[in-house]
């Protein structure tokens, strides 16, 4: 746990947009970055990175000479206030209810979610969060082993235990997400999640589900660990990509055996469901 007398500092980057597609562009190209957490705002986009991985000569490097942007530097307790305030409950069909500790029950949902995220991205509000669990609304997860791959906030572990899977692996790469699943899986009284803080998918059994909510490089980094973990008729469910990144995906993933079902679009942004030959 981070302690007292250390307040870690986050780069808060506001940059001038003209369309909803040039924004969603620049989640995705910022994600490859180290920035992991995203807000909206008519013509503006707010990107958040801890200090320690900015890189400005990366940064500048995606932007066009003519884009406008400020940096801003974020302490972790402000960054925490300011999150929060703006949160709002995210009800996905009535299958899931996402919302934070400190606001009131969501009712008429089948499984309700309680995510505090502080730091971590994965509270729902994203269209990538939102389509995963769309899709995995169309899963049996009864007595079923799972990976969370990025897990990010926990919440797609955590709803995978609501769903009756009977064994959860959580993955991040990421100190302060590893943190924060704890307090989350603590939160909705999970028991079945194991929380491991790593890059990749090494060390873990092979499982029926797998869940990555990541970045496209990533997704083709581990294609082939991620084929080799999911047992035979498994499936894995993808997201953290453009819609115009579908062919490349299915191309990857179709080179290592898998087959894809569906897929779900939300803006421009999409995930896939695939099932492993």
């Amino acid at each position: 746990m981070l302690q007292a007398f250390f307040m870690e500092e986050y780069i808060k980057i506001a940059i001038e947009t003209s369309s909803t597609e040039e924004t969603e562009i620049l989640i995705a190209e910022l994600s490859e970055i180290s920035f992991y957490a995203f807000e909206e705002e008519n013509n503006l986009l707010n990107a958040y990175v801890k200090q320690e991985d900015f890189d400005e000569e990366k940064l500048e490097s995606l932007l066009s000479s003519a884009t406008v942007y400020t940096r801003h530097i974020i302490q972790e307790e402000n960054w925490n206030q300011q999150w929060e305030s703006g949160l709002v409950p995210v009800v996905v069909n009535n299958f899931a209810g996402i919302r934070p500790s400190f606001q009131k029950p969501i009712e008429n949902v089948k499984h309700e979610l309680i995510i505090t995220p502080k730091m971590s991205f994965g509270t729902g509000h994203h269209a990538t969060t939102f389509l995963m669990i769309e899709l995995m609304e169309e899963l049996d997860f009864t007595e079923k082993t799972v990976i969370d791959f990025g897990t990010g906030t926990g919440v797609l572990a955590i709803l995978a235990e609501k769903c009756d899977a009977s064994k959860i692996t959580a993955v991040d790469y990421d100190e302060w997400s590893i943190n924060n699943v704890r307090e989350n899986v603590e939160a909705n009284l999970c028991k079945k999640i194991t929380i491991k803080q790593q890059n990749d998918l090494s060390g873990i059994g092979q499982v029926d589900i797998l869940l990555a909510n990541i970045n496209l490089n990533v997704l083709k980094n581990e294609s082939f660990s991620i084929s080799s973990l999911l047992k035979r008729d498994g499936f894995l469910l993808v997201s953290g990509f453009l819609y115009g990144d579908e062919e490349e995906m299915r191309e990857v993933f179709e080179e290592n055996k898998f087959v894809k079902l569906q897929n779900k679009q939300r803006g421009d942004w999409l995930s896939i469901l695939f099932k492993k030959c």
